[in-house]
This record gives structure tokens, C-alpha cells and sequence, in this order.
């Protein structure tokens, strides 16, 4: 099938992603300040959703036939060069909520590349393959969990419904545990809104 012509669009920048740090480095975030934690932390999951939506975004196109494989995994990867670059430090508590933002991020974009390469399975069994990606974590095959992990991420992307209580199989300081929360963000960002599917097709970047 010939690939659709649509306008140009940024998808995703540098300076998109710097003004989420400069935002995080005027909060003065800390773990320690448990009045506004909760509050203050609610940047981190608007900075992930803002990338998984990005990513959602290019999925659209690909699923509409706008971009082929090639063309689709060539801007994943200029969006991952940005979110999963090395952050300067802000501060311990900042430093360690942004690894965790970026490493969450990783299996998700992960999730988005199986998909456009079509390396997953539309009838995988969730609770069997996060239990073999623990016990992977178990054996230190910390690769191969990953990598369960981004194909069951791809099967959500598909369309395959991701149950939320598939996230209290591992305990929560499992590294796939973590994971496992950025595919469920790709998961609740496909229920909330279908917005994605027709974005404004112009580039509203400056």
C-alpha cells in the first residue's frame, strides 16, 4: 500500500522535553515536603503522559498508512534521543523521580517499536507474561524481561485490553513492576481520549 501524504508535523522536542526539567528545577520538589508531595510529583506523570502521547501520535499515522515502518521507527527513535538523555542533577529527590520517569519511558517506546515492527502477539496472555518477565528479573535476565514486557506493551497499543490488576502481580519495587507502569499509561491514555487518532495535522511547534 502506498504511503499516505499528510503535513508536516513535530511530533516531539528538545525543547518541549527542556521546558518539563525547567518546570521540575522551579517546583523545589521533595520527598520530604509530605503536604504537597502527592501534588508536586504530578508533574512526572504529566511529563510521561505528554511523551506517550507523542508516541500515540506517530502510531496514528503508522496505523492510518501515513508512515511506513521505516519512517515511524526512525521518529521514535529521535523522541527517545531526547526523553532518555542523561539529565543534568536538580537534586536527589528530582534526580531520582526523572530516572524513574525515563526508565518507565524506555519499555514504553520499547512498547511503540515492537509494534510498528509488528514483533508481538494480539492474543498474548498478560498475567503469563509478567509473571515470566518477574521471574526473568528473578534469574538477572533483566534483557529478556524488557523485552516481555515491550511486546505485551505492543499488544496493548493494538488494541488488546490491558487489566489493571495485571499491575499487582510483582511487587512494586520490581524493576518490571516499573515497567509495567509505563505500558499502563500507554494503556490509560488510549481509554481516556481517542484524540490522538485525528490530531491537528499541522505543526504547532515554534
Amino acid at each position: 500500500m502506498a504511503e499516505k501524504t499528510l503535513p508536516y508535523y513535530e511530533f516531539y522536542s528538545k525543547s518541549r522535553w527542556d521546558n518539563w526539567i525547567s518546570q521540575i528545577k522551579s517546583s523545589g520538589f521533595s520527598l520530604q515536603d509530605e503536604e504537597k508531595v502527592e501534588k508536586s510529583a504530578m508533574i512526572f506523570v504529566n511529563m510521561a503522559d505528554d511523551v506517550i502521547l507523542s508516541c500515540l501520535k506517530i502510531s496514528a499515522r503508522f496505523d492510518k498508512g501515513a508512515l511506513n515502518e521505516e519512517k515511524a521507527l526512525e521518529i521514535l527513535d529521535s523522541v527517545r534521543e531526547i526523553v532518555l538523555t542523561e539529565v543534568p542533577p536538580i537534586s536527589e529527590d528530582a534526580d531520582m523521580m526523572i530516572f524513574s520517569v525515563q526508565d518507565s519511558l524506555s519499555c514504553s517506546m520499547a512498547a511503540f517499536e515492537a509494534y510498528f515492527l509488528g514483533d508481538y502477539d494480539e492474543k498474548a496472555d498478560f498475567k503469563a507474561l509478567i509473571k515470566d518477565a518477574g521471574a526473568a528479573e528473578q534469574d538477572e535476565q533483566l534483557d529478556i524481561a524488557f523485552s516481555i514486557i515491550a511486546t505485551l506493551g505492543a499488544a496493548v497499543i493494538s488494541g488488546q485490553n490491558f487489566d489493571e490488576e495485571c499491575l499487582t502481580i510483582l511487587p512494586e519495587e520490581s524493576i518490571v513492576a516499573e515497567w509495567l507502569d509505563g505500558i499502563d499509561s500507554i494503556a490509560a491514555a488510549m481509554v481516556g481520549t481517542d484524540s490522538y487518532k485525528n490530531f491537528d495535522e499541522v505543526d504547532d511547534e515554534e
